[in-house]
């Protein structure tokens, strides 16, 4: 097994899509990329800690490729806005993939450049070493499930 981790606006939409992928066997709503240690979503929501909003993905490499959650990644949520996605506003909210390993930054490049040019405006999303990684709390984990809700997340074009 191996993992990934995504930031691409509120966790619960992002955990809820990477669920549905075959061959992803865990997906964790939590905190990463800020100073903060064992950070609240109230601290979080504060936009004092750095922390963004992410979902670490676990993951067989035998059944989908990293690629492939790429691909999810970036047909889930808009790319080009900053600190942002739709009505959710902050640095908490920020496009980011957090790679583990040189093999995951390669690819994560690949397609972030791949992008270049197919959207109005620039491609915002960073790519960063995976920091440590701060699950959020029970009420978090699985919420549109839970809570019988549908996905907040938009969806771009199937193309990707």
């Amino acid at each position: 097994m191996e993992q990934a981790t995504f930031g691409a606006g509120c966790f619960w939409g992002v955990e809820s899509f990477f669920r549905e992928v075959p061959g992803v066997t865990d997906a964790v709503s939590g905190y990463a990329g800020g100073h903060a240690a064992s950070p609240s979503y109230r601290d979080v929501c504060s936009s004092r800690t750095g922390h963004a909003e992410v979902v670490q993905v676990t993951f067989d490499p035998a059944k989908v490729s990293y690629d492939k959650l790429l691909d999810v990644f970036f047909k889930n949520h808009d790319p080009t806005q900053l600190n942002r996605q739709g009505p959710d506003v902050g640095t908490q909210y920020r496009s980011v993939i957090f790679v583990h390993s040189p093999e995951q930054e390669r690819a994560a490049r690949a397609k972030k450049e791949a992008l270049t040019g197919r959207f109005k405006k620039p491609v915002v999303t960073t790519i960063e070493s995976a920091p440590a990684f701060w699950p959020a709390e029970d009420y978090h984990q699985r919420y549109f499930e839970k809570n019988g809700l549908p996905s907040c997340h938009i969806r771009m074009a199937e193309e990707l």
